[in-house]
């Protein structure tokens, strides 16, 4: 699928190194068929002591010969970067421009580059750096199949992917783009309750660490509600249902329903700033 293809990752910071080592370490193409960049020359040195691809701070050179690219920038950074893209004049016909930015519109994107090239965005997660993330993609009106399985095979090798239409990407980052920090908050929670009650820091940490892992994998593998795993952990009269009743009563279904809401608003937001 790769082969004769250049990709370009533009911002190589946690979520750009990751999708380069994940189509690395997968074999799908060779260190000599991908190039980074990078803001500062202390970014770039950094990168460059530990890289077997090339890094660069000014990527004009590699415009002409590159068929994908991946913008993985912030958000304010992205009309800039497509800029320049459009400004080189030497983007090939066709090419492919995978967006991970958060908020920032297919529409918004044709106006910087016109209808030249094939867009996709996508929204991938931080646990995409041991290949356990998810990533949703959401393909631009018309881009071929070949250009969806190629944003399917990038971000399946870091993980798990499937697609949906544009309008669900601001849910989308809310949930599972800013969901990691969500999870590491009630296991950072939780750990502190085992300290409370006595337990060593390392053993509260190991305790609540397998516990969500062991709970994600049920959850996959049972094909059941989650209420109803939960039903089977609460027995009568036990200390479960105790502090489920202690949860319920600080509104923790409440709290965590908007804060995916919250956050929903203010991905939508970003492609305004």
């Amino acid at each position: 699928m790769f082969e004769n293809k250049r990709i370009g990752v533009i911002g190589a910071g946690v979520m750009g190194q990751a999708m380069i080592n994940g189509l690395l370490h997968s074999g799908q193409i060779q260190f000599t068929q991908v190039w980074a960049s990078v803001k500062s020359e202390s970014s770039q040195l950094k990168l460059s002591e530990g890289s077997v691809y090339p890094v660069y701070t000014d990527f004009s050179d590699e415009i002409a010969k590159t068929d994908i690219f991946l913008v993985c920038t912030k958000p304010r950074y992205v009309s800039s970067v497509l800029d320049v893209l459009k400004a080189s004049g030497n983007l090939k016909p066709g090419c492919l421009i995978i967006s991970i930015a958060a908020g920032i519109t297919i529409a918004r994107m044709k106006e910087h580059l016109g209808s030249d090239v094939a867009l996709i965005r996508a929204m991938p997660n931080t646990p995409c750096k041991i290949n356990e993330g998810i990533t949703v993609i959401s393909p631009a009106p018309g881009v071929s199949a070949e250009h969806k399985a190629i944003a399917n095979s990038i971000f399946s090798s870091v993980g798990k992917a499937l697609e949906l239409d544009e309008t669900h990407l601001d849910a989308v980052t809310a949930v599972s783009g800013s969901g990691p920090a969500y999870i590491f908050l009630i296991m950072e929670a939780l750990a502190d309750g085992a300290v409370r009650v006595g337990l060593p820091r390392d053993v509260a940490l190991q305790l609540v660490s397998q516990t969500v892992l062991g709970s994600a994998k049920m959850l996959q593998l049972a094909g059941k509600h989650p209420a109803s795993l939960k039903d089977d952990v609460t027995t009568p009269a036990g200390s479960t249902i105790a502090a489920l009743l202690t949860m319920e009563d600080g509104k923790i279904r409440s709290v965590l329903a908007r804060a995916v809401e919250e956050a929903t608003r203010t991905a939508r937001g970003l492609g305004n700033s």
